[in-house]
């Protein structure tokens, strides 16, 4: 089911780490024309193991305030909503995504970590399992290079092109779209295909700057590396087959790795990219 032409931006809080969140999903959510909805869950259960119960409830009371004070201060004109929810973050950022235009939260760590992240991570498993695009970001911001996506081939893909042609143009910045095959392919018959599918997708934003690029070798290696010098990297959840729980190889290794704000796309049929309000291209920050 497609999410309603007023769908919000919903930003998942779990703590002061992700307010850099804040700040990217109001840009967002400003650039679609569509209000950001803050959402932080409080664990009654951890309270009442705390010392006090009303410290934890204070904290949370904080988090969200500053959060919403935030939001106002990167887009002022931005219609802001915020709430705290009495359950698990995990199970509320799923139910609530089916109804949301985006997604936006932390990455929990993973980027630049060294280590090995559990599958069950929230921003994996939230990959994997909701309703509507998801933003994972950085703690670090990103670079203002070019908006990268990846694309293979599959419809999937093509939702990812077409939602990374919305994004560059609201970015102001340039579309980059790679497309990673195995050394027995045909290369040249893959550029074509790929710059006829960038040519469809742009023709309703042809001032956006774009370059269409074939590379041999890993698609989750190449990519990441990309990713390096890229303000956003955007990725089907799985190219074959994008269904409710799974979760491709390429867009969990991004996730883990890329050290860009990653777009994970999916749940995109019939949904509108732009709401009433979107602001032109040209007032974006790039």
């Amino acid at each position: 089911m497609a999410a309603p032409a007023d769908a919000p931006v919903l930003v998942g809080l779990g703590s002061a780490l992700d307010l850099p969140v804040v700040e990217q999903a109001a840009q967002e959510a400003a650039g679609h024309g569509r209000p950001l909805h803050l959402l932080h869950t409080f664990d009654w259960q951890a309270a009442f193991a705390a010392d006090t119960v009303a410290a934890p409830r204070d904290r949370a009371e904080q988090l969200i305030t500053q959060a919403a004070q935030l939001a106002h201060q990167t887009e002022p004109g931005l219609t802001v909503g915020a709430e705290i929810v009495e359950s698990a973050l995990l199970p509320t950022l799923i139910r609530r995504s089916e109804t949301a235009f985006l997604l936006a939260v932390g990455d929990s760590g993973m980027a630049g970590s060294g280590q090995c992240i559990p599958a069950e991570t929230s921003a994996v498993q939230l990959a994997a399992r909701a309703g509507c695009p998801l933003m994972v970001v950085r703690r670090e911001p990103p670079p203002q290079g070019p908006v990268l996506v990846g694309v293979d081939g599959s419809p999937s893909s093509h939702l990812a092109l077409q939602w990374a042609v919305e994004c560059a143009s609201r970015r102001d910045a340039r579309l980059l779209a790679l497309r990673v095959v195995e050394y027995d392919e045909d290369t040249d018959a893959v550029a074509e295909q790929l710059s006829e599918a960038l040519a469809r997708h742009t023709d309703l934003h042809s001032s956006v700057p774009t370059e269409s690029r074939v590379v041999r070798g890993d698609p989750a290696e190449v990519l990441i590396d990309m990713s390096r010098s890229a303000q956003v990297a955007l990725v089907a959840a799985r190219g074959d087959e994008p269904g409710r729980a799974m979760l491709g190889a390429v867009a969990q290794s991004l996730l883990y790795h890329s050290p860009a704000p990653v777009v994970v796309v999916r749940g995109l049929a019939e949904m509108p990219l732009t709401g009433p309000d979107a602001r032109p291209a040209r007032d974006q920050r790039p």
